[in-house]
């Protein structure tokens, strides 16, 4: 595989396409917290992957690694220009009211709800934590993948993973909240947002 993609064999590149393109979107999607970002980011990761294949070593395993580290990069990228366009609407004058589409189904509500939660304890982990976080608990790779992925020493993935995990552990049990203070406000919806994160965690994990 690795040769037929340094070769550009479409046909090769399709099928890495088909293998892995769920979690380079998975992963874009816990990174950004956004569908359409995530969505936007993989496309351009196999765009990149396609441009850059001259690169991909001769000898190795799956090429998973190669392309979630791609995409970290694309996620990082999407979210900086996320900031940039809500700094943006922020100085520009109020929308006009548009058709209330009450009938989209409480699951998709529920769904976002919930990525929204999950990523807002993520998004309050150092950057380089949360990719981390991101590779080896969501994307299942192991350390060395990881490594690879981010081109950094297997013993740097070592420590931010456990630094992640035990501050999303201090977040899910209510002990910190989604900046790192002391929980405030009702007990009840904090402990809500525990839960989701929690439940994030157990299932990551489990």
């Amino acid at each position: 595989m690795r040769a037929r993609i340094r070769a550009g064999d479409r046909a090769a590149f399709a099928d890495l396409y088909d293998e892995h393109a769920r979690a380079v979107y998975n992963h874009a999607l816990r990174l950004t917290g956004n569908w359409s970002e995530a969505e936007e980011a993989m496309s351009e990761t196999f765009l990149a992957a396609w441009r850059t294949r001259d690169k991909v070593e001769p000898e190795g395993g799956s090429l998973k690694p190669w392309l979630l580290g791609i995409a970290t990069h694309k996620a990082h990228n999407a979210n900086r220009g996320l900031r940039r366009r809500l700094v943006f609407l922020a100085r520009s004058p109020a929308p006009r009211p548009v058709e209330d589409f009450a009938d989209e189904t409480v699951g998709r509500i529920d769904d976002a709800r919930r990525l929204v939660v999950v990523h807002e304890a993520l998004h309050h982990l150092r950057r380089q934590d949360r990719e981390v976080f991101a590779l080896c608990v969501s994307a299942g790779l192991d350390y060395q993948q990881a490594a690879e992925a981010l081109g950094v020493p297997v013993g740097t993935v070592r420590s931010r993973l456990s630094r992640a995990r035990a501050r999303l552990a201090r977040i899910s049990s209510g002990e910190l909240d989604r900046t790192g203070a002391e929980p405030r406000g009702p007990r009840g919806e904090k402990e809500s947002e525990a839960a989701f994160a929690a439940m994030f965690l157990q299932e990551e994990t489990g």
